[in-house]
């Protein structure tokens, strides 16, 4: 039986990366704008800005994600494809933040927690997993899980752009207006 802190313990250590990601996401993209422009001026950098409020958002998203994976890796031993495919994308974004940092020469939003919580939990929740003797994706569904990542992180993103568009926006305060009259 694998213990829930393999299944649960991935929506944890999620949770610990992205307090640090919600902490300093949209401070961190205004103020180092004009220094990325200028090393990197290739890269659309006014599309990538975002608000706090799509900050809130988009964690808030993929909080939904991640806990319905970590759901089904508790439902099903850590078998299910969808928590390990997961896991997978968990520890290949630690990586990518640590190449971000690198590209960058600097700190980049999960910098830190990347290299103290992400990576060594997914290498650490990998073992467990082949320890217990559960079946490990590897060949085209590990690498189709892999794939994933970045079609539901554009697809977490593009659904916060849209709920924190300001039309949006003031649909739900008039809405609301409406509910407390």
């Amino acid at each position: 039986m694998v213990p829930s802190t393999v299944t649960w313990g991935l929506l944890a250590a999620w949770a610990v990366h992205d307090v640090e990601e919600l902490a300093t996401m949209a401070g961190w993209a205004r103020s180092a704008r004009p220094r990325l422009e200028e090393r990197l001026p290739w890269v659309p950098w006014e599309r990538l800005e975002v608000s706090q409020r799509h900050v809130n958002v988009a964690i808030g998203l993929m909080g939904g994600v991640m806990a319905g994976a970590s759901a089904l890796g508790a439902r099903t031993g850590g078998r299910s494809p969808v928590f390990q495919a997961a896991l997978l994308g968990f520890g290949a974004h630690g990586v990518m933040h640590l190449a971000q940092a690198a590209v960058t020469r600097g700190y980049t939003p999960g910098a830190v927690t990347a290299p103290v919580v992400v990576i060594p939990f997914s290498v650490w929740a990998w073992r467990r997993l082949r320890a217990e003797g559960v079946p490990v994706r590897a060949g085209a569904s590990g690498w189709a899980g892999l794939a994933a990542l970045p079609v539901v992180l554009a697809g977490v993103h593009a659904a916060a752009h849209a709920l924190t568009r300001p039309r949006v926006t003031a649909a739900f305060q008039r809405i609301r207006r409406g509910l407390r009259s």
